[in-house]
Parts: C-alpha cells; sequence; structure tokens
C-alpha cells in the first residue's frame, strides 16, 4: 500500500512541476502582461515589451529545467526509466523547493504587509511539492529494498 503513495506523490510532483513550465511558454505567446503576471524581473518585461530575445530565450530555458525537474519525479516513480543521479536529483530538488517554499511563508510571518496573496500561495505551493518529492521518493526507497 505504501508504494502506491509514493507514486501517487511523485506524479502530482512531476505534474506541478511540467504545468509550470507550461505556464512559463504561455507567456511568450500571451506576451508582457503574463510575463508581468508572473512576477518575471522587470528586465524579461522589458524584453518582452521591445521584443528583444532575452524574454522568450530565457523561458524557454527555464521550462526546460522544469521539465527536468518532472522527468526527475516519473522516474523516481518508475513511471519513465532510471535517470542518471536519481536520488540526489531528487533530494535536492525536494530541498530546493522547501527552501523556494519556505522563504516567503517566513516573510509572511514576520511581515504580512510585504509578502502578496499570490507570493504567498506559490510559496505554499512550492513547499508542499518538495515535500511530495521528499517524501514520494522516500516510500518509493523504502517499499523497493
Amino acid at each position: 500500500m505504501k508504494f502506491k503513495y509514493g507514486i501517487v506523490f511523485l506524479v502530482i510532483a512531476a505534474f506541478i512541476a511540467i504545468g509550470t513550465a507550461f505556464a512559463h511558454m504561455s507567456c511568450i505567446f500571451i506576451g508582457p502582461q503574463c510575463y508581468s503576471a508572473q512576477m518575471a524581473p522587470v528586465q524579461i518585461i522589458e524584453s518582452a515589451k521591445n521584443g528583444t530575445l532575452l524574454a522568450p530565450i530565457g523561458t524557454v530555458i527555464v521550462s526546460v529545467i522544469f521539465i527536468v525537474l518532472g522527468l526527475y519525479a516519473l522516474s523516481g516513480a518508475k513511471v519513465i526509466r532510471k535517470l542518471p543521479l536519481l536520488s540526489f536529483g531528487i533530494y535536492t530538488i525536494a530541498a530546493l523547493c522547501i527552501i523556494r517554499g519556505v522563504l516567503p511563508l517566513q516573510l509572511w510571518f514576520r511581515y504580512p504587509d510585504k509578502v502578496s496573496d499570490v507570493v504567498f500561495y506559490v510559496g505554499l505551493v512550492w513547499l508542499v511539492t518538495g515535500l511530495l518529492y521528499f517524501f514520494g521518493f522516500r516510500n518509493m526507497q523504502k517499499t523497493s529494498v
């Protein structure tokens, strides 16, 4: 029974990561207002407004990174073949997601007026995603031994 929880957790994490990649890619087609809504840096928003290559190239690179994160989750769930450095990759991804999630939450606890609702909820999603990676993979490791 535990085996299935690990698969479910990692597949959910993969959907979040790959969904994030698609959300980022949508900015290329929707335009500067999408970059702004997703809180991209000012340089990226300006690049989108001016039609320079920084915004689309940066978006593709970031999206590829999120797809790789999703592939590692799927690999950990044994949906696809084992990727190189799987344990190291999953635990690193989990740690980074948890840190990404905790940073805005701790700021919200200390200075709630400085953290918008969007930043708070995005932090919460990444915290949960990191926990899904960690506990999902840990569960897969326990059941495969």
